[in-house]
């Protein structure tokens, strides 16, 4: 069952609306997964001739799961699934089909559906972001920092990326726009010291989330990954759990690459949570499959734009249905 909230307040303009903040979510989540060429919804009646579901029904599918970036071991997965339910005769028609397909879906993706829910009885709960050069980490740290404090929760902020032009800068200004401090020190720092020290700050003032932004990189770069797990021992040398969340953010456009950054950055941290952003660029929508299928890491969020309340918590049902309503989006973006 989906436990996903509303929590960030919206503009003005689409409160007046009366639309619901959740729906406008959902509405423009469907309508950008089902954009693009080569996915589900808006055309699965038309590989269906006749309505008769068979195996070259199932062999189309199968193409476009791959084209739709599922990638060949969860599409595997999918269609095996389906082939049982086909040997049954439980696939008798479009609709038994969509729900086949639907239920196959959330058997992927809803034991990840695990929300992020920091426990700061013991300090300050530490959430350390990773991820590659314009993943959208410190876009990220903004929104989490927004989400937190409509929580009642107290945050920090820590500029572990000493290394990118202007990257303190722009998290002091999200700093700003939030109204929550930010622990920085001088272009070059060592990321480790930083983070520490912000660590020391956050349990001094009894914060209860540290938000810690750190300088974007490949997974193949051996030495700034080394960089992070330095980070990590530092941390743990004052509380043996911190960082409690090692949040990889991951562009959702760049498809099965982001599943092998994943696989980097799981075997060299241990990732704990997912946020996959950018879904409403030239993502179709199935690499959050692949990776639940071969990773079985937390999905956190997922997010269609740059505004606050464009990343919201991952619910797999209202994903999955968003994957398949390309009725819904289609009649939508006619008349928006």
């Amino acid at each position: 069952m989906c436990r996903c909230r509303w929590i960030l307040a919206l503009p003005d303009d689409r409160k007046q609306s009366g639309q619901s903040p959740r729906a406008g979510f959902l509405s423009r989540l469907r309508a950008k997964l089902n954009a693009k060429a080569g996915w589900l919804g808006q055309d699965l009646r038309d590989f269906v001739p006749g309505g008769r579901i068979d195996e070259d029904t199932l062999e189309e599918l199968e193409a476009r799961l791959v084209m739709a970036d599922v990638g060949v071991s969860a599409t595997s997965r999918i269609i095996a699934a389906l082939e049982k339910r086909l040997v049954r005769r439980e696939l008798g028609d479009v609709d038994a089909l969509r729900a086949g397909l639907r239920q196959t879906l959330l058997d992927i993706l809803e034991p990840v559906e695990r929300p992020l829910v920091p426990d700061s009885s013991q300090g300050p709960f530490v959430v350390l972001m990773v991820g590659v050069n314009g993943a959208g980490k410190t876009t990220t740290i903004g929104k989490l920092a927004r989400r937190f404090l409509s929580e009642g929760r107290t945050v920090m902020l820590a500029a572990g990326d000493t290394f990118r032009a202007a990257a303190v800068e722009q998290l002091q200004a999200w700093g700003e726009r939030n109204r929550v401090p930010v622990i920085a020190q001088q272009p070059g720092a060592d990321p480790a010291a930083v983070i520490f020290d912000a660590y020391e700050a956050a349990r001094a003032r009894g914060i209860d989330v540290l938000l810690a932004d750190t300088a974007g990189r490949l997974q193949n770069q051996q030495g700034l990954m080394d960089e992070l797990t330095k980070i990590k021992r530092v941390l743990a040398r004052k509380e043996p759990t911190a960082p409690q969340e090692i949040m990889l953010v991951l562009d959702a456009g760049l498809g099965q690459n982001a599943l092998s950054q994943a696989e980097k950055f799981n075997d060299a941290l241990g990732v704990t949570g997912i946020t996959v952003t950018k879904l409403d660029g030239s993502a179709k929508g199935g690499i959050l499959l692949a990776i639940a299928d071969r990773l079985a890491i937390p999905v956190r969020f997922i997010g269609i734009g740059e505004a606050a309340e464009d990343m919201q918590t991952f619910c797999a049902t209202e994903y999955v249905d968003a994957l398949l309503d390309g009725r819904t989006a289609n009649r939508e973006g006619a008349h928006s």
